[in-house]
């Protein structure tokens, strides 16, 4: 039995097999009729993505962004669970997973969401699933997807579990066994704090924010529009906003300075929501920064937050701890294969 660790998230899908890693925009899009193809450096899996499910066909990601006439991102809970979660999962799965037996799934959901969410989620995945991969050369990959068992958890306790286990999905920090951590997951839209102490999810220190990168990202794309007169789409501002410089129309503008000033905003806002969601829990050992957008808020949060803060390793994607944490548990849970390609 495979077992698929996939995280579902406003910004980006990720998902592993352990052997390899999947990461891609979560933007659908309406498939186009794309008259000319000139396949150069075409190697990723993901570049291409157009995929068929429920007599309806859609491009993915990159190539949803690129080609699409109609584009749907969204920074709304429930849309992201009736509308995307079915065809980036499916996705995720068909490109990770070629065999035809059924797969086993690991994800999770936001600490706020979770209760209300987790039926919905793995209602909408159980079961037997009818795909097609249209390739960039014309054919067609017409696949049948079984999913068979789903777990759902707090999206942040996917990083514990990253470092609390090896491959395996056996337990190799012994030392985090006897600890009380706290783990704050920095998002696109919301930002979790969890508690896990001596193995033990702790509820009452468990909490989602609606603060995320997007809302620095929003408040760059409306100075944006001020000076340009072009409204930038969210999901099109992260190269930008990682450089510090975009061009609009042939214009270069120096974003660094306004973005600096967001993010450390942003990063207040989050340092004040720890201070007051755990003002008693003077006793924890360490706090772990995790998710995609603790990258950008890492070196902003670290000085405002008091204790042994620890920064995911710069050497692994910061977007992965949670989904890789996902995986490693499906294999203490019901065993499985694993190694280590990222794609995008």
């Amino acid at each position: 039995m495979e077992v698929l660790g996939i995280d579902i998230g406003f910004g980006f899908t990720k998902a592993t097999n352990g052997r390899d890693f999947v990461i891609y925009k979560s933007i659908l899009g309406e498939a186009a009729d794309i008259q000319f193809k000139l396949n150069i450096d075409n190697s990723s899996v993901t570049s291409n993505l157009h995929i068929s499910i429920d007599d309806k066909s859609y491009f993915i990601g990159d190539y949803a962004e690129q080609q699409s006439n109609v584009r749907q991102f969204t920074l709304d809970q429930e849309k992201l669970i009736t509308e995307f979660v079915k065809l980036l999962a499916l996705t995720s799965v068909g490109l990770l997973h070629k065999g035809a037996e059924p797969v086993n799934i690991v994800s999770g959901l936001p600490v706020g969401f979770l209760k209300h969410y987790y039926k919905k989620f793995t209602k909408i995945l159980s079961g037997q699933h009818n795909i097609t991969f249209h390739k960039p050369d014309g054919k067609k990959d017409e696949r049948i997807i079984t999913i068979n068992k789903i777990r759902m958890m707090p999206q942040p306790l996917g990083s514990i579990f990253n470092l609390l286990m090896d491959e395996r999905g056996k337990i190799i920090d012994k030392d985090l066994t006897t600890q009380k951590i706290g783990v704050v997951d920095v998002g696109f839209r919301t930002t979790d704090f969890t508690i896990f102490d001596r193995l033990r999810y702790v509820e009452r220190g468990s909490s989602t924010i609606d603060q995320g990168v997007s809302k620095s990202f929003s408040i760059i794309a409306k100075k944006l529009r001020e000076e340009s007169g072009v409204t930038i789409e969210l999901y099109r501002l992260y190269d930008a906003v990682k450089s510090g410089f975009i061009k609009i129309r042939g214009q270069e503008f120096n974003i660094s300075k306004l973005r600096d000033q967001v993010f450390q905003h942003s990063a207040g806002v989050i340092a004040n929501e720890i201070n007051r969601l755990w003002a008693e829990d003077w006793d924890m050992d360490a706090i772990v920064l995790t998710g995609g957008g603790s990258h950008e808020l890492s070196k902003f949060l670290r000085p405002l937050v008091t204790g042994n803060v620890m920064p995911a390793s710069s050497a692994v994607d910061a977007r992965l701890n949670n989904v890789m944490g996902y995986l490693k548990f499906g294999k203490y849970e019901w065993g499985g294969s694993t190694g280590g390609n990222k794609t995008e």
